[in-house]
């Protein structure tokens, strides 16, 4: 069948500005005292009639006094931490006060790793409420709902250790709207103490804004700090109460305290609320809590001597880690350097297609060692591929050589610390060969950490690696804090104190018992493990832990009693009874699906996928084989959401819900973001579709345009048929100096009479920088004078000329970045090499930017401005299934025809469908003058006009 070419070119739309409050718009509604409450959340009220009532008034030349439409009422965070378990809801009220239905947006922000164990939503007096059901039957009542128009919203990553639950409703004139959102997560300890962030992001000011933390500790609360509260804005606002073993933080601003200054209406609340603390250890064989049949038990010595530890970095140097990724990891490895110890040993191995090494072997950390290595590691210039299987192995060889001959210290640590971020592209490339490599080059005594930057990394393949190599993974995101997060994880794995600890419970009611044997322990950290017991055939519980440290063998011992706890949970109503349970099936579940990615047999992992699947729905949390199917009380309206996967660079989850569609639809610009893999409609909106980022300029297949416009929203479409060898200018503007055009290549032979034709070469020219770029399907060069250099479609990699950055994404895309003002994107679609028809080709997608001249031209620089259009007179067509209608534009009257055009930006192999007015005669009176006098003679000439 044959390709199509399509140019799609999308002119960015005004961004509309957030709505302000009135002063006074609070006041007006004391009908709503019962709404005292708002969670913390991203709302963005953009409503249909003021933006009509904007583009309007911009139109005229007029500005207007926004009037508020959606009043966000109260906004509320509460969390509890009883011993480490933290609770958390979140709830938010408001009401619609405009004569028009809204769509209003619950977007909130929560840690990566909680378990979401309830949503509720009330809606104009309807009540939804959740329940936990396995995957499959969520996936089939997502289908009844999507089929039936019900809307949507979306749990997905986002920066750092967040990831965001957002849905979106329409309400109705006068109504109320409550959403409600419970999850529960484990306080980890590091770097010596516990942290717990609540997300505090309204969106506009709150009658009533409250967030309060709980913490109730039986160990007794060593510290407790809450960090400087939104660039010191509320100084002062933040109330804390801090007694032997409970403390409470409470953060109340006034809506005079929420303002960003004193006559302002918009919202200084916009950031974390963070706080810290510790708790006392008095015990070196760690606290023993045993409640309502579960044990936890936390284990964090203090006050022993570090063990030497032999370490070996192994950086990725290929060319993705080009600019500010390498710059920050060189950086925060100089800093590290300096922090090793005397008595450790390391060396540096670096690697891109090639695997080199600062030394061969390990070397003590002396100084001198030390200074040469920041000046080898500063020497560092990322270029060429990835091949991390030899990295590692070389890194593997140089421990276990070491260790052969009898030169580690018997009572050392041996770590691997891998960072990079990205696939591998040079010698064995399949993951699971790769890890199948590591496992039985690694001897036990040495532990792999793995560090992914960025989102182009498998980060599930490096926890893969690393947990089953008696290590951890962490994704590193790069930006400029690369170098911090690189610095913090270190130091979290620096200090080891405690090598090979075993727990044991020697009491025979004792079941269940998680994780219980660790390789090592490090300052600053905690070990948890927990267990079941029958409370009726125990009256206290021993532990006995044996351990390794830097001079000794070490047997500690503990006992706790049944009735500790249950007097001392009794006078607090913030604790949580239930605290003992719950951790327990966290650390399970969690246990369970790191061993389901390790599973040797499809058996044994269907055995894990059923064990996990039985606790997710026992204790009511949506978890990776589960979701949250939320229904009314007729018990006819669902919705779902899916559980976080572990590890996902982008969509980690949805949640669908059901209320009859509404007769008001959502414009485009307030739709849920078309960022992840799956666009979500909401109450009141179209039906789902895989709608593609409007504001881009494309070029796909056989030469076809889809030009989106604006201000009449409408997409425009013609093609244009042209022979092999023909050069077209897309983009010409002699005043900026830019440049790009196209090269058409053929198919190999006609087919249904006609010789389908692609662009095989694409021509970019930037004046300022003096480079010239040329990329084809074979690989892209880049001439400065008499410089010439290549990269690959083959690799992963990165070049840089003054402001122009290129980088190349392994068989997929080539980015041009013209410093901040503009990028082009080319695509490179490859074509089974033996089709008797198609060949390789590439397509081209430009964002549009202001940043070109008003005489830019070209097929595609033309339409930065954008021309009126008028369609009226819709018809029926000779097809019934494409009307026509008349269209007036550039003082001409042309029939255009009603189609669908494909766009395969989110799909490269089947498309997307576009529904456009088509122009026919190869866009004549729609294009300035005739196709062909875009034709220009070189791949780098400038449109001459006349």
């Amino acid at each position: 069948m044959k390709l199509l070419t399509y140019f799609l070119i999308w002119v960015f739309l005004l961004e509309v500005q957030p709505f302000e409050i009135p002063t006074d718009g609070l006041s007006e509604f004391a009908e709503y005292e019962d709404l005292v409450e708002l969670a913390p959340g991203k709302f963005q009220f953009v409503p249909e009639n003021r933006r009509h009532q904007r583009s309007l008034s911009e139109e005229s030349g007029e500005k207007m006094e926004d009037a508020d439409q959606v009043t966000l009422y109260s906004y509320k965070v509460q969390s509890t931490i009883t011993s480490r378990m933290a609770n958390t809801m979140i709830q938010s009220k408001l009401v619609n006060h405009s004569p028009q239905p809204q769509n209003v947006v619950f977007d909130v922000q929560i840690p990566k790793g909680a378990f979401i164990s309830n949503f509720s939503m009330t809606v104009d007096g309807t009540t939804f409420t959740s329940t936990i059901k396995e995957k499959t039957v969520g996936r089939a009542l997502y289908s009844q709902a999507r089929a039936k128009g019900k809307t949507a919203g979306l749990v997905r990553s986002t920066a750092l250790d967040m990831e965001n639950f957002k849905t979106e409703v329409n309400i109705l004139p006068g109504a109320k709207a409550q959403f409600e959102l419970h999850y529960q997560e484990v306080k980890w300890r590091k770097l010596g103490s516990y942290e717990h962030r609540l997300h505090l992001q309204p969106g506009r000011l709150a009658k009533h804004l409250e967030a309060n933390v709980w913490i109730i500790e039986p160990q007794g609360i060593r510290f407790l700090h809450v960090p400087d509260t939104f660039d010191g804005h509320f100084d002062g606002v933040p109330v804390i109460s801090k007694g032997a073993q409970k403390a409470h933080v409470s953060f109340k601003p006034t809506i005079e305290q929420q303002r960003k200054c004193p006559n302002c209406s918009e919202t200084a609340v916009d950031g974390e609320l963070v706080v810290m603390y510790d708790v006392n250890r008095e015990e070196k064989a760690g606290e023993l809590e045993i409640f309502n049949g579960y044990f936890v038990h936390f284990f964090a010595p203090e006050n022993l001597d570090p063990i030497p530890k032999n370490i070996l970095f192994v950086i990725d140097v290929s060319g993705s880690m080009w600019g500010i990724k390498m710059k920050q990891t060189v950086e925060a490895m100089k800093t590290i350097l300096d922090d090793l110890r005397a008595e450790d040993q390391f060396s540096v191995v670096d690697f891109n297609h090639n695997v080199r090494t600062w030394r061969n072997d390990l070397v003590p950390a002396t100084k001198t060692q030390i200074a040469d290595a920041k000046r080898y590691i500063e020497k560092i210039h990322p270029v060429g591929g990835t091949n991390i299987n030899e990295a590692l192995l070389r890194a593997i060889f140089i421990l276990n050589e070491a260790n052969n001959m009898g030169l580690l210290d018997p009572n050392s640590v041996s770590l691997i610390i891998l960072v990079s971020d990205g696939d591998p592209t040079v010698g064995e490339l399949k993951l699971s060969k790769i890890q199948k490599n590591v496992k039985q080059n690694m001897q036990d005594n040495i532990s792999l950490f793995s560090l992914g930057i960025g989102f182009d990394v498998d980060y599930d393949f490096l926890k893969r690696l690393s947990n089953d190599n008696r290590g951890i993974a962490q994704r590193i995101y790069g930006n400029q804090d690369t170098s911090s997060q690189l610095k913090k994880f270190y130091n979290q794995v620096s200090t080891p104190l405690l090598r090979n600890v075993q727990f044991n419970y020697p009491s025979p009611p004792i079941t269940d018992v998680t994780q219980n044997s660790f390789h090592n322990y490090f300052g600053g950290s905690e070990i948890v493990v927990t267990g079941k017991f029958e409370p009726n055939k125990l009256e206290q519980l021993q532990s006995i832990i044996t351990a390794t440290s830097a001079s000794t063998d070490l047997v500690l011992e503990t006992l706790a009693q049944m009735d500790d706890l249950e007097d001392f949970l009794s006078k607090d109503k913030h604790a949580d009874p239930n605290f003992t349970k719950k951790l327990w099936a966290y650390l399970t579940i969690n246990q369970l699906l790191a061993e389901r990615s390790l599973a040797p047999t499809a058996a044994a992992k269907r055995k894990i996928t059923k064990a996990i699947l039985q606790m997710s729905l026992e204790h009511h949390i949506v978890t990776p084989l589960t979701s949250m199917v939320i229904e009314n009380d007729a018990g006819d309206e669902r919705m779902l959401a899916d559980a976080p996967p572990q590890d996902h660079s982008c969509c980690s989850g949805a949640l669908y819900f059901g209320s009859k569609v509404a007769s008001a639809s959502i414009p485009s610009w307030a739709q849920p973001s078309p960022t992840p893999v799956m666009a979500l409609p909401a109450v009141g909106a179209r039906p789902l579709e895989s709608t593609p980022p409007p504001h881009v300029i494309r070029v796909e297949n056989d030469p076809h345009f889809i030009i989106y416009l604006p201000k009449s929203q409408k997409n425009i479409c013609f093609n244009i048929d042209s022979e092999p060898g023909k050069i077209l200018n897309l983009v010409s503007d002699p005043e900026s100096g830019i440049l790009v055009n196209g090269q058409l290549i053929g198919a190999k032979k006609p087919e249904n009479g006609k010789l389908s034709s692609y662009f095989g070469k694409l021509g970019f020219y930037f004046r300022s920088e003096d480079l010239k770029i040329e990329v084809s399907t074979e690989n892209i060069t880049l001439n400065h004078g008499s410089r010439t250099s290549r990269l690959s479609w083959a690799d992963t990699a990165h070049i840089a000329h003054q402001r122009v950055l290129v980088s190349v994404k392994k068989q997929k895309v080539v980015t041009l970045t013209l410093g901040s003002d503009m990028s082009f994107s080319i695509l490179l679609h490859r074509v089974w090499k033996k089709h008797p028809v198609n060949v390789d080709f590439l397509g081209i997608y430009i964002p549009p930017t202001n940043k070109f001249s008003p005489s830019v031209h070209g097929l595609i620089g033309q339409f930065m401005h954008e021309p009126k259009i008028h369609i009226f007179n819709e018809r029926p067509g000779k097809d019934p299934k494409k009307p026509e209608a008349s269209m007036e534009v550039k003082g001409q009257k042309l029939t255009v025809t009603r189609g669908l055009q494909k766009d395969y930006r989110t799909d490269i192999v089947f498309g997307t469908d576009v529904p456009c007015w088509f122009v026919h005669n190869s866009g004549k009176g729609f294009i300035d003058g005739h196709y062909k006098d875009y034709f220009v003679p070189q791949l780098y000439s400038f449109l001459k006009r006349p």
